[in-house]
């Protein structure tokens, strides 16, 4: 299966951003990001399996029915050059 794909989102009007793993729920990464968009977040980072680095955030077991919560904080997330934190949760885009 090689429709592994992480999306860093905010809520517009909660003001906490998660990152989340989809691994088998979409076929392509642009129907995880409508999705996303269509809840009423915004995206701040979309990225498909080989183009981001994992960082300390592993690797989630494939889950066709449910999109997978990695990391959620109260405010903005932290974009560092290409490193995304969330609360304790880092990863890497390429």
């Amino acid at each position: 299966m090689n429709n592994y794909f992480r999306i860093t989102a905010q809520s517009r009007e909660k003001g906490y951003t998660f990152i989340a793993d989809s691994y088998g729920h979409f076929e392509k990464l642009w129907q995880f990001s409508a999705y996303l968009i269509e809840k009423g977040f915004r995206i701040i980072a979309v990225n498909a399996e080989g183009k981001f680095g994992f960082g300390n955030i592993p690797k989630a077991d494939p889950d066709s029915d449910h999109i997978i919560i990695r990391a959620c904080a109260k405010g903005k997330a932290l974009i560092d050059g290409n490193k995304i934190t969330v609360g304790n949760r880092t990863y890497i885009t390429m």
